[in-house]
């Protein structure tokens, strides 16, 4: 796993040993930053169920001036936090373990990066509405190309999504 683009282009980052995480693929990154490319300078990117926290670390790199991390997984939060002090960048960074909903609820994002695992499709429905609530300005949910995740939830509505291989990426505003 290796950053994209940007300030820490072609660093390598650690990733989750098994297979209790799924990274996004390189491919899906940049798509999703070439498509972000106008938005990302300066704003707050939260990346919820971060994995190794590629996608926001990759938003780091990008421009945004800080990331919030969200991971339960105790192991992938050390991870994140191992990533974040090899790149330097712990001071633009924070982390935080446990459940979604309330971890979500205390934190204000321009742009919320969701990427449940693909057989919790229950988690989708879940977060969602709690965003609905709190209305973020983008919302982006990875979501296997099979599973739709719906076009309404609370105010927001999805405005488009991108598909490649067997991965697809809604945007919701």
């Amino acid at each position: 796993m290796r950053v994209i683009g940007g300030e820490f282009r072609s660093r390598r980052l650690k990733t989750v040993p098994g297979r209790a995480t799924r990274p996004t693929p390189d491919r899906l990154r940049e798509t999703l930053f070439d498509i972000l490319a106008p938005r990302i300078e300066g704003v707050v990117f939260l990346d919820a169920y971060a994995g190794c926290g590629a996608v926001g670390i990759e938003a780091l790199s990008r421009g945004a001036a800080r990331a919030i991390f969200l991971e339960r997984s105790p192991i992938a939060v050390d991870v994140i936090r191992e990533n974040l002090h090899n790149l330097g960048i712990e001071d633009r960074a924070r982390v935080f373990a446990g459940p979604m909903r309330i971890a979500l609820a205390s934190q204000s994002a321009d742009i919320v990066f969701l990427d449940p695992p693909y057989d919790m499709e229950a988690e989708y429905a879940e977060t969602l509405e709690t965003l609905g609530c709190l209305q973020p300005p983008l919302v982006i949910v990875q979501h296997s190309r099979r599973f739709d995740p719906g076009d309404t939830r609370g105010v927001l509505r999805r405005k488009r999504v991108v598909t490649q291989g067997d991965n697809s990426l809604s945007f919701y505003g």
